[in-house]
């Protein structure tokens, strides 16, 4: 289920050529710790085992692309170059390097598998808000929302065969905070991941649409660690949930609207507004009103370690804390509450996102996403990207706000509260 995957093998086929799968590992990214490498790397002993029953070879190199790649192609004779997309800063950047370090002759596309309706197809430009891309999206669904065709058992075998992964070696040579444990509720891969799919499908889609803000109720899909890792498509979610339309049609609906528009409303701001992570990258009306109030006198003020620890006064915000930090996910819903407290607790709008940003991406499964650093988490909650001015008050300007006794109005904090205590 991956367009770059499809249409290299498509080209491989016309040429007549082997096809090589590589993955270049590099030794630390951002705040990733030994959770997320677990993640990936148990996702790619068994993207390993398919290409070998495809007759693919699979390429674990280690290092940076542009040391380790270029080497490869010349190496290998390669004739071809196909990579996947990510909108994000570090991952372009790595493309541009490979580009200006591969031989001349050796074409290089890039193919947007992240999403269903390629990023800079469904919008030239950065778009305001859910409200006007979600037309742009929906009209071009009929044309990228299809099955997709097989990858088929490769009929050209190459000259010589891919080394053996030594895949001990390659845990031990990440140099990554091995203090974040691997969680248990999330089984690495594809298998993993379609399963916790056909879960969602059948247990809790049907109450996605009423229940979905209730951290107490299962009701997420919670397909997002490998919608992250490319271990299983958007696309082939959105495929299997729209079966179900006939008998779900709200919960469907408001799937879609949260798995595409939403998603790809995130992708969208940061393939075009490269401040995606700071202050900077806020509307004006929500950079003045934050200025305006950064000297705001605070109710309270936390450090980071005080926040890591979920040891704040607000037991509410202590248990979304420590669900992240036990699991790698906290519940959509909380996620909002969270960031949003962050910026009423700490010293400045840059300091909260700064804080929501290192404890997002090095907790949460599906942490360094465009999802992350835009969605409901941390420039939607701290700097109303997306969203509108409300009603002035201290410290948020004009941000939204969310307080303990709104949540309480939603659904029973105790019960979560308790479940999640310290």
């Amino acid at each position: 289920d991956n367009w770059a995957f499809l249409y290299a093998q498509r080209l491989a086929l016309k040429q007549e050529l082997p096809l090589h799968v590589c993955f270049c590992l590099v030794p630390k990214f951002l705040d990733a710790t030994i959770r997320h490498y677990g993640f990936m790397l148990k996702g790619l002993q068994e993207v390993a085992k398919e290409c070998a029953e495809l007759n693919i070879p699979f390429h674990l190199l280690l290092g940076y692309a542009k040391d380790v790649l270029p080497a490869f192609v010349v190496e290998r004779g390669v004739g071809g170059l196909v990579t996947d997309f990510c909108p994000l800063r570090l991952p372009r950047q790595w493309v541009e390097d490979v580009r200006d370090q591969l031989p001349e002759d050796v074409p290089f596309a890039q193919v947007d598998a992240h999403n269903i309706v390629p990023c800079w197809v469904t919008s030239p430009k950065q778009e305001y808000s859910a409200r006007t891309i979600r037309g742009k999206i929906h009209a071009l669904l009929p044309e990228f929302l299809t099955e997709f065709p097989p990858v088929i058992r490769h009929p050209y075998s190459p000259s010589c065969p891919a080394e053996p992964i030594a895949w001990e070696a390659c845990y031990s040579s990440l140099q990554v905070d091995r203090t974040v444990k691997e969680v248990e509720w999330a089984t690495p891969g594809t298998a993993g991941g379609l399963a916790m799919l056909q879960s969602f499908i059948t247990k809790r889609l049907k109450s996605f649409s009423s229940h979905r803000n209730d951290p107490n109720k299962a009701a997420l899909s919670n397909l997002s660690p490998w919608f992250h890792f490319g271990q299983v498509s958007t696309q082939r979610a959105i495929l299997e949930v729209q079966k179900h339309r006939g008998k779900y049609k709200e919960s469907v609906d408001a799937y879609v609207e949260e798995a595409v528009v939403r998603r790809e409303l995130a992708e969208n701001f940061c393939y075009y507004n490269e401040n995606y992570d700071s202050v900077q990258g806020a509307y004006d009306w929500a950079q003045t009103t934050l200025k305006l109030h950064a000297k705001d006198k605070r109710p309270f003020l936390y450090e980071l370690q005080e926040l890591e620890q979920g040891t704040t006064h607000d037991p509410l915000w202590n248990a979304a804390q420590i669900q992240m930090v036990l699991e790698g996910k906290m519940h959509g819903f909380l996620r909002m509450y969270w960031a949003k407290k962050i910026l009423e607790w700490t010293r400045s709008p840059e300091e909260a996102l700064r804080f929501a940003i290192y404890l997002n991406d090095r907790y949460e499964l599906d942490g360094r996403d465009p999802n992350g650093y835009v969605g409901k988490r941390c420039l939607w909650s701290i700097c109303g990207i997306h969203d509108q001015g409300w009603a002035e008050r201290a410290i948020f300007g004009k941000i939204r706000y969310m307080n303990y006794a709104g949540c309480k109005r939603k659904f029973d904090v105790g019960q979560f509260e308790r479940r999640y205590s310290p």
